[in-house]
């Protein structure tokens, strides 16, 4: 079965850096877009980044333009994120997701999460 498996969260200063990974199997990695999700406490859950199957088309959401970066090393299996100049904002737990679309509908496969918690 598909499983994603993030690492890398922890604790940050505000301006400071992390980088997080995700770890893919069960899947033919090389043929799927990945994308990054964040959800902080009592919001919604939002797309920061994608990165398309052979990681030559990123997407980023606007609020981590230009501080987060989004890679892939398809003979790994596995994705980045990397995030610069992090801000209390940017405090919430990110999730590795993928997905793809069958019989009308897209299947997505989602990580546990790891917990990024940038202090003031």
């Amino acid at each position: 079965q598909v499983q994603l498996v993030e690492s890398g969260g922890g604790l940050v200063q505000a301006g400071g850096s992390l980088r997080l990974s995700c770890a893919a199997s069960g899947l033919a990695f090389d043929n799927y877009a990945m994308n990054w999700y964040r959800q902080a406490p009592g919001k919604e859950r939002e797309q920061v980044a994608t990165i398309s199957a052979d990681g030559g088309t990123t997407t980023y959401a606007d609020s981590v333009k230009g501080r987060f970066t989004i890679s892939r090393h398809n003979a790994k299996n596995t994705v980045y994120l990397q995030m610069s100049s992090l801000k209390p904002e940017d405090t919430a737990v990110y999730y590795c997701n993928t997905a793809y679309y069958s019989g009308g509908y897209y299947i997505h496969y989602w990580g546990q999460g790891t917990q990024v918690t940038v202090s003031s």
